[in-house]
């Protein structure tokens, strides 16, 4: 019986062969998630960019500006990898700055979001801070102010009440020597006592007002103890501000006592003022933080990360026929080395010899070229390219083809000549 194989295909078999095949499972997985992710990365820093950037121009231009930023984001990162700066010094530089650029536009328009976000509660404190310090230094000045004021009516009071005395019993400073010591309710005490009844009268009536003062001061200081913590945050502050003006109102009543001493009211924001919400603007970056610049930047720095990664995978696989083409060419080189990067690099240019024999290169350098526009080649210089990482699986499968076929052959001669 003839044993004439056709083709002879080796397999690679065991736990090694195993192990590798799920690592490289793993890691196309994880390039091929990698697409996702920048995308993903690139719509959340267009939305930042185009927050802060609609609130300084036209919505609509903002959004055309944001998807162009995004874009020479990605599109540069990818560009830039596949670049050596030894091979075109301009063509590097240009796209560099391209990216920078767009880069210090993205992170400075999502500064104002991440700015937002990060400094929503601590404005919220602020403006509480601000309003207790005006409502405290307020108060203090109206209690004080009171104080002041029912001291000086007690003393006037006491003083009425002891000039009453000395006039009904004649004692007064004021009462002639004529008159002196006589005990009664003349003209001269009718006097004095009605001065000390208008007194009384009035400081009764201050009384009055000193109490409503103290009810709406107690109502205003539990308004603003509750501020912070209430559920309701809309009743509370519309509750605290009309109790603000109720004190103000009691202060005014005395006005006529006190005249220019009266406390100046603060100007209290509205509520609206108090729950706004932060404004990108231009002053944002006079108190910056880090925090939010951080954030912005990091999105950014993915995405070009990402994007940079990208590029190692080939933008389009070759055809059986470009594949045999591309082996064939690429064997026809002689110069190879291991460079600085740990990948192999190859001379494209023409040996001493070949030029001596005008030997005609034009297929092997159609074949860089294609190489170098699919992805698979990198130019390092003018004359020096580099294998990309998705080249060597491309070749290494090849090798193995051409291996296997000499195998066969072998195969085959040795059972013909058994035979």
């Amino acid at each position: 019986m003839k044993n004439k194989p056709n083709t002879i295909k080796a397999r690679a078999s065991g736990l090694g062969y195993f192990i590798n095949k799920i690592q490289t499972l793993f890691v196309s997985m994880l390039r091929i998630w990698s697409i996702p992710i920048v995308l993903m990365l690139s719509v959340c820093s267009g939305f930042t960019t185009y927050y802060g950037l609609s609130h300084f121009i036209t919505p609509w231009i903002a959004l055309i500006i944001t998807i162009a930023i995004q874009s020479i984001i990605v599109i540069c990162s990818l560009e830039i990898a596949s670049i050596h700066w030894k091979a075109n010094r301009m063509r590097y530089f240009s796209v560099a700055l391209s990216l920078l650029i767009a880069l210090a536009a993205s992170i400075s328009f999502s500064y104002f979001k991440f700015y937002e976000i990060s400094q929503k509660d601590s404005l919220h404190i602020s403006r509480l801070g601000q309003v207790r310090t005006d409502l405290k230094h307020y108060l203090d000045n109206v209690i004080a102010t009171k104080a002041k004021l029912a001291n000086q009516q007690k003393q006037e009071l006491e003083q009425a009440s002891t000039e009453v005395s000395q006039a009904y019993f004649g004692t007064h400073p004021e009462i002639l020597e004529g008159y002196r010591n006589q005990v009664g309710e003349g003209p001269f005490w009718r006097h004095y006592n009605q001065i000390y009844l208008e007194k009384k009268k009035i400081m009764e009536h201050h009384d009055v007002i000193f109490k409503d003062i103290n009810t709406s001061v107690r109502n205003l200081q539990n308004n603003l103890a509750q501020l912070d913590v209430a559920t309701d945050v809309e009743k509370t502050y519309y509750d605290l501000l009309a109790n603000f003006q109720a004190v103000q109102s009691s202060v005014n009543q005395l006005s006529g006592s006190m005249g220019d001493e009266l406390p100046a009211p603060p100007m209290l924001m509205s509520y609206r003022q108090f729950v706004e919400d932060v404004t990108p603007s231009l002053a944002m970056w006079t108190g910056f933080s880090l925090f939010a610049f951080i954030c912005a930047a990091m999105v950014d720095f993915f995405t070009v990360l990402l994007s940079y990664r990208l590029e190692f995978t080939a933008p389009g696989p070759l055809t059986i026929q470009e594949e045999e083409l591309v082996f064939e060419c690429l064997r026809q080189f002689s110069e190879f080395r291991i460079n600085e990067n740990d990948e192999l690099e190859m001379v494209i240019e023409k040996t001493p010899l070949e030029r001596a024999r005008r030997y005609s290169d034009w297929s092997r350098m159609f074949a860089v070229g294609l190489l170098l526009s699919r992805g698979f080649l990198r130019k390092i210089d003018d004359r020096t390219v580099e294998f990309a990482p998705n080249l060597y699986p491309l070749l290494a499968e090849k090798m193995s083809d051409r291996i296997a076929a000499i195998k066969a052959d072998s195969a085959l001669k040795q059972v013909n000549q058994n035979e």
